[in-house]
């Protein structure tokens, strides 16, 4: 077998090397010519998968180190017998990490406040989970679970419950901070395509923080630039962006926070994500996984000593784990650096996982 593996993804070591040939390649050099020859890719969101790239090929297994698959064709390779895996819920205690970070930095008072999560997936229900423990009312915002679940679990919000969802709408009006955690979907019932739109900031009420940790084109950043500039909107929280790695310079002046799409880039997201695939590929393979070809990295602890959650001291923890300014800081010191940042991002540690 031979396997194409994407040179920034970590912590995969020589985990496949008795599977076959192993190569690293960089984002750039996934091209039809270098995958003709081989069985198996493993990518990150920088790799297109799809006709272009693999009519030719013999590849029949992709795995993409990340939670989305909007850079596959999911279709395409199903009809062409390519099996696809990623890893959902891999970093998500990271996005969480960043959101929570954010928001405390810009509102070191949440006494009183209220968050909108809209999409209470792996990412929103830690959000949503969390900002219980700070003492913060959530709103979610959720259709397709809705509809599976009719309402969420306040102990556990990943769960069905009792807990109504709300509409987008009243979460507009009744939310000091909105965040978005949502898949991108172009179209039909459930599109999330420019979900936060012109009409969305004009309905706002309450001018609160918007947060787009999810993707770039799940907030229009034309509107969302008009909703700054007007004092619609009090601060935006931006990791990711419409048109990426090329970016809107205007909204990143305006952003309060903002950084090259990193909110996931925990040490542990990414030791999750590399073993996700590795354990994928070797039971696509017919082979067992093999035991410690993956390190694990303690989290730290946000209890206090007596067992209790303090939400102090939870929310101390958070803002002492992660500085967001400082990723803010050198993106703005140059924007075409948007890629290199990313690439070469010094990982963090995640302040705990659920």
């Amino acid at each position: 077998m031979k396997i194409l593996i994407e040179s920034h993804i970590p912590f995969i070591g020589g985990a496949l090397d008795d599977l076959g040939e192993v190569v690293r390649l960089a984002p750039d050099e996934f091209t039809p010519d270098t995958v003709a020859d081989a069985d198996a890719l493993i990518v990150r969101t920088r790799t297109r998968c799809d006709a272009s790239l693999l009519s030719r090929s013999k590849v029949r297994f992709v795995a993409t180190a990340t939670i989305g698959t909007d850079h596959i064709d999911l279709s395409w390779c199903a009809a062409n017998g390519i099996t696809v895996v990623s890893a959902p819920g891999c970093n998500a205690p990271a996005v969480a990490q960043y959101v929570w970070a954010s928001i405390l930095r810009l509102l070191p008072s949440l006494d009183g406040k209220t968050i909108g999560i809209v999409g209470l997936g792996h990412v929103g229900s830690i959000v949503a989970g969390w900002g219980r423990r700070l003492g913060v009312r959530v709103l979610a915002c959720d259709p397709p679970r809705e509809r599976r679940d009719f309402g969420w679990n306040t102990a556990n919000p990943y769960e069905a419950g009792g807990e109504p969802f709300v509409s987008l709408g009243q979460i507009s009006r009744e939310a000091d901070i909105v965040t978005f955690h949502t898949p991108l979907i172009r179209d039909g019932e459930d599109m999330t395509l420019h979900m936060a739109s012109h009409e969305f900031f004009r309905s706002l009420s309450r001018k609160p923080i918007i947060i787009n940790a999810a993707r770039g084109a799940v907030a229009d950043n034309t509107a969302l630039v008009e909703a700054l500039k007007e004092g619609a909107v009090s601060a935006a929280v931006m990791d990711c962006w419409e048109g990426e790695p090329s970016i809107s310079p205007e909204l990143l002046e305006l952003a309060a926070v903002a950084t090259p799409h990193i909110a996931g880039y925990s040490i542990e997201g990414k030791q999750r994500a590399s073993a996700a695939c590795v354990a994928a590929l070797r039971r696509f393979a017919g082979q067992e996984a093999m035991a410690g070809t993956i390190g694990e990295i303690p989290a730290v602890s946000v209890y206090t000593e007596s067992g209790h959650m303090d939400p102090v001291l939870f929310a101390q923890r958070i803002t002492e784990s992660y500085d967001p300014f400082v990723d803010t800081a050198c993106l703005r010191a140059d924007k075409s650096a948007f890629e290199a940042l990313r690439n070469n991002y010094n990982l963090r540690h995640e302040v705990f996982t659920l």
